[in-house]
């Protein structure tokens, strides 16, 4: 299958997004309309190997176009990027004909993948009913699951206290999305909680044990999951940068000690621009290295080793923590080269900070360095978990 010009059509729906952008972070909610422009587009199944009907796109290039999205909509890019880590799943853990069930089932139901995974709050559990599974709980941060159609999940195995991996349709009876996602930042994205009664799970659906660690490629989902934030992160960082270029251009008022005509002449806010633009390269260049690296651990597959799969892991570690930090300096220095007015509600730029500063907290940041400073002082390779 041709894959076609994908580009162009990230391109016309980062321009639609961006246009109603602030007005629905301050409405939150769920963005239907912007969903069914993806689904509309074909950009579900970008990241699906191509001999199952996707456009096989590489991880570099696939988590290129969530940056896209979240220089406009980070909470676009959020549900539109757990998408692609859900899809994988059966790839990950299940059998090879759990692989193509359901990527082949995505691209002929168009499905919207959404994420329910979440292992630290295990209060879901699986308990075996003859041939099929009962699922009962709560589960929390399951972003996207509103106008999503698969939910995967994990669950606790109530006979072996194994983390299972499982995946059912979102509108499968006894699946309640509630409406309790009300925090500060990423309000479209639909992080609340799902609860379940009695739900139906079949064998087909049930990929195996979270935990398994017995060959590295089953632990490369924390890879990707890191990786993606770290893209979102950045785009949201460019995003707030290049908004404050626009205003400090056309509105942002010479200050009366400066002694230039405009704002763009001041020589303390070119310094400012210029430590930012420096960061933002740095950062640019750390996430597409760690990029190229996720790709060539993904095409090794079941031969990747824990050699292999560490180095890799430390690369989107460094990207990770660089986009962290410098996203959090970029989206609050902003008012300080845009001036006083530009924190009037109308414009909405506080929404960077507040989308950035709420995913940020996905895991601390300190586990990471101190992760990376064990590689960089003693070469020690880091224990694959949920966050590495």
């Amino acid at each position: 299958m041709s894959c076609p010009n994908y580009r162009e059509t990230v391109s016309t729906l980062v321009a639609e997004f961006a246009f109603t952008a602030s007005d629905r972070d301050k409405a939150g909610g769920t963005p239907k309309h912007e969903r069914d422009r993806i689904r509309e587009c074909g950009l579900l199944k970008i990241a699906i190997p191509k001999i199952y009907g996707g456009w096989g796109l590489s991880w570099d290039e696939v988590f290129k176009i969530s940056r896209e999205f979240a220089k406009v909509d980070s909470a676009i890019a959020h549900v539109y990027s757990y998408h692609h880590l859900g899809v994988t799943i059966p790839h990950i853990f299940g059998s090879e004909e759990q692989k193509e069930k359901f990527y082949t089932e995505t691209i002929s139901n168009n499905w919207f993948w959404c994420n329910a995974l979440n292992p630290l709050d295990r209060r879901s559990t699986l308990t075996r009913d003859g041939d099929i599974w009962r699922l009962n709980g709560i589960k929390s941060f399951c972003s996207g699951s509103k106008d999503s159609d698969i939910l995967p999940i994990t669950a606790v195995d109530r006979e072996t206290s194994e983390l299972i991996v499982l995946a059912i349709p979102t509108k499968r009876e006894g699946v309640t999305i509630h409406d309790d996602w009300d925090n500060i930042g990423q309000r479209q994205t639909d992080s609340g909680s799902i609860s379940f009664d009695q739900v139906e799970v079949f064998p087909q659906e049930i990929f195996g044990d979270r935990h398994q660690s017995d060959r590295p490629f089953k632990t490369i989902r924390a890879c990707l999951t890191q990786l993606n934030l770290a893209n979102i992160y950045l785009g949201l960082a460019i995003g707030a940068f290049a908004s404050a270029r626009e205003y400090t251009q056309t509105e942002t008022r010479a200050f009366l000690n400066s002694g230039v005509a405009k704002a763009t002449q001041d020589p303390y806010i070119l310094e400012k621009y210029g430590d930012m633009w420096v960061d933002l390269q740095a950062t640019e260049a750390l996430v597409d290295r760690a990029g190229l690296a996720l790709q060539a651990a993904w095409e090794r597959e079941w031969d990747l080793t824990a050699n292999e799969r560490g180095e890799t892991a430390i690369a989107i570690a460094t990207a990770k923590v660089a986009a962290h930090k410098v996203g959090l300096d970029v989206t609050s220095r902003i008012f300080e080269v845009m001036g006083a007015r530009s924190t009037a509600a109308k414009y909405g730029f506080d929404r960077y900070w507040r989308n950035l500063r709420t995913f940020t907290l996905h895991d601390p940041v300190e586990y990471k360095i101190k992760a990376i400073g064990d590689w960089a002082l003693n070469h020690q390779i880091p224990t694959p978990d949920f966050y590495i």
